[in-house]
């Protein structure tokens, strides 16, 4: 019940943000163009509270699922104070929607989804600018904890253990000094100093001319940092990978592998990926005493390179803001990234490489918001509501009548033949997709329900 409470609650906070926002973007458009707003709505169904003011009704519905903007003459479909009445277009009103040229009503539009693309890269520019929560440093030396065989830094002589006392031009560098350094100095060699068992030892590392800038990460040159102390956790296994048919358990730790003391997945996975596959012997801690070894058979199970399948207990995050130029940097690049995901997913839809199945309705969306909400982190809250905001604004812009794409298509259309389609053939179109978009979203629905994990549990 808690978990459902939680869920329902984040559901209803978040969509409704994201709704709101998106009307707003066409109420304010609306409003420069002068076209008449009746009504600002934060939610549906029958009125709360509220106040007039001018000639719009801003108020509290009932129902908190998002909200609507109502125009004067807009489309009969989007008549929602009173749903399957038509709408009168007034004659000769100057503040009605129809009464303004169609690259207004176009602009209009496309209002919403921009308003939720900007409320995708605010939320994520103060995530980066006041948040940005990184791994904590419990290991305060620069310490290697594995050089990639034949990487840039094997070349170069670094060793696992050492200890980085000079990079560059920089004296006892953290990992923040040496990865901003490396990322400045690309095609160069540069001076690194360690200390190995005691030693000091003197090495010139050669730098790619291909680091990825803003991006990079010492790993590109084939260091992994050791960040943390102990071995590593093993929070979940998938029954029937590699990990479980070694005996792996949730909840036990990998004290070594091969002999090498790891500390992080990176440092596992990187090891296996120079390994190509080939088995690894496991010294595994359960329950305070350590196991006799167990051999692992690592797999490709996905497109990322060999792993063992299971997943490692989180490492502890801490803030870390960013100046606010890079922030914005940051929240552009995942505003791009997410946006680009979202269009790649539509494309195998249509091309059939994807499964409609496959898509996450409103019970999925409440669960992974639930989620986000009980977790201590930022990160899934700042993400989550970027990326829903992502969704709807480029799922509205489709050419698919009731959507704002719908309607910008339309008026395409009309701009092209110079002519206004009637509104009778409108009103079946639009009654024609919203059986159409009722039954998808039943279909989702249904989709999602079956994935709960009361269903999930009766499966085979």
């Amino acid at each position: 019940m808690h978990e459902f409470l939680v869920s329902a609650v984040a559901f209803i906070v978040l969509v409704g943000l994201m709704v709101v926002v998106h009307e707003f973007g066409h109420f304010a458009v609306a409003k420069l163009f002068g076209v008449r707003v009746e009504s600002f709505s934060v939610g549906f169904g029958p009125r709360l509270f509220g106040v007039k003011y001018g000639d719009t009704d801003y108020k509290v519905c009932l129902l908190p699922l998002g909200g609507f903007v109502k125009m004067t003459g807009e489309a009969p479909e989007q008549n929602l104070e009173a749903p399957g009445t038509p709408t009168e277009v007034p004659v000769d009103d100057p503040g009605s929607f129809t009464a303004h040229p169609r690259w207004q009503r176009m602009l209009i539009g496309v209002a919403g989804p921009v308003a939720n693309f900007i409320l995708a890269f605010v939320l994520m520019l103060f995530y980066f600018g006041w948040i940005n929560e990184v791994p904590k440093f419990e290991v305060q030396t620069t310490t290697i904890e594995w050089v990639v065989p034949g990487s840039a830094a094997a070349q170069a002589g670094l060793q696992p253990g050492d200890v980085i006392r000079h990079f560059e031009t920089v004296n006892n560098p953290d990992w923040n000094q040496v990865i901003q350094r490396a990322a400045l100095d690309q095609n160069q060699t540069v001076p690194v100093t360690v200390d190995r068992g005691g030693q000091t030892v003197e090495l010139s590392l050669h730098l790619p001319a291909n680091l990825k800038g803003q991006d990079f990460d010492v790993s590109d040159v084939g260091v992994i940092p050791q960040f943390v102390q102990g071995p590593i956790g093993v929070q979940q296994v998938q029954p029937g990978w590699p990990a479980a048919q070694a005996g792996l358990r949730d909840g036990d730790a990998i004290q070594s592998v091969d002999g090498h003391a790891f500390h992080t997945v990176q440092a596992l996975l990187a090891y296996m990926q120079a390994g190509q596959g080939k088995p690894v012997s496991l010294v595994v801690v359960r329950n305070g005493a350590v196991l006799p070894p167990m051999v692992a058979h690592p797999a490709k199970l996905d497109s990322n390179g060999f792993k063992l399948g299971f997943a490692p207990m989180p490492i502890p995050y801490g803030p870390a803001p960013l100046p606010l130029h890079q922030a914005a940097i940051k929240s552009r690049e995942f505003c791009a990234e997410n946006s680009l995901l979202v269009v790649d997913v539509l494309e195998r839809l249509f091309t059939r490489k994807a499964s409609v199945s496959q898509l996450v309705g409103p019970v999925g969306i409440a669960r992974a918001a639930g989620e986000a909400a009980e977790t201590k982190d930022w990160a899934p809250k700042f993400g989550l509501a970027a990326g829903i905001s992502l969704n709807l604004g480029i799922l509205n812009l489709l050419p698919f009548p009731i959507l704002d794409g719908g309607m910008i298509f339309l008026l395409l259309i009309e701009s092209v033949i110079r002519g206004d389609i009637s509104m009778s053939v409108k009103e079946r179109i639009y009654q024609a997709a919203f059986v159409v978009l009722i039954a998808f979203f039943a279909f989702i629905i249904f989709n999602d329900v079956t994935k709960l994990p009361i269903f999930t549990h009766l499966k085979p």
